[in-house]
This record gives C-alpha cells, structure tokens and sequence, in this order.
C-alpha cells in the first residue's frame, strides 16, 4: 500500500517504464522503448548505434529488476517499484543514474545526428513523445534540461535530471 505522499509521487512515474499499460514492468517494456526510439529516428537495430540502445535497454531492465524485483518473477509490479525507489535510491540518486546510464547515453546517440554528444531541444522531445511524455509536458523538460541555454541538450544534463525525477518527487 502506497502511504506517504513521496511513495504517491513515485508511484506515479512507473507508468512512464509500463510501456504496454499492464501492470507491471519487464524485459519486454525495455525492449518495446528501444524499439520505438529506434522507429521514431530511423535508425536499424543491427547498426551500431541500434544495438547499443538495445544493449542499454537491457542493462537498465536488469539494474531495475535487481533493486524493484523482490519475488524474481522478472516482473516489478507498482508496489515493487516504489519500494525499490523508497527505500533503495531515495538516499542515493547517483545509484539510479548509474543504472540508467548505458540506455540514457545510447538514446542520446540515437538522437543526436551529428555525433556531437548532444541532441536539439526538438530531438529530445521526441525522445520524451516515444517515452508517452505529453506534448506540453515535454517541452517543459526539454526547456529544463538545456541549462545553459544553448538549445541543445547532454549527457551531463540528462541523466542527474533522470535520476532526479525518479527519486525526488517534486
């Protein structure tokens, strides 16, 4: 049972990783999110760049699987997720980011053309449309992420504010 307003807030952001709307959370969610990033910028998934989004997908499944999957079912039910989140990276948001990190770098590269490490505000809020992030929501985060202005966004400014949003409810 979900009972603090923080584990409320949490709870909320596991509908962003159930991409199928079922329930749960698995492999298969990870996979679905690879895939429809790679289709929304037409990059194969035997390129390079195609098998690092799916090898990060992966990892980050695993990661979130060994901190949120109490009963090993390979399945991480809302209650196993925001357990995980409170009580396994509420203290420690680096954690989280580190998980991410290979899916977050290799979505970065799906979206960034010209291999500069960065993407265009308008790519990035594709990314967050292919992730069900509403259209003015996204442009917010957008917005909010390009911290120095410059209309592109990184590495470094993606994935502490990923960690963030899922570990500090605000």
């Amino acid at each position: 049972m979900v009972s603090t307003e923080y584990e409320r807030r949490i709870a909320a952001r596991f509908g962003t990783f159930d991409q199928d709307g079922n329930g749960y959370i698995d492999r298969e969610d990870f996979s679905s999110a690879a895939k429809a990033l790679l289709a929304e910028f037409a990059v194969q998934a035997r390129s390079d760049k195609g098998q690092a989004l799916y090898a990060g997908a992966e990892a980050f499944w695993q990661g979130m699987a060994g901190i949120a999957d109490r009963d090993g079912d390979q399945r991480i039910t809302r209650e196993e997720f925001v357990s995980g989140a409170v009580k396994r990276l509420r203290d420690n948001p680096e954690r989280f980011a580190e998980i991410a990190r290979p899916f977050l770098h290799a979505a970065l590269a799906v979206a960034d053309p010209d291999a500069d490490g960065r993407a265009t505000l308008a790519d990035t809020v594709r990314v967050l449309r292919v992730f069900h992030v509403p259209d003015r929501i996204a442009d917010a985060i957008a917005a909010a992420l390009d911290t120095d202005g410059d209309g592109m966004v990184g590495e470094a400014e993606i994935i502490p504010a990923f960690a963030r949003y899922f570990t500090v409810p605000e």
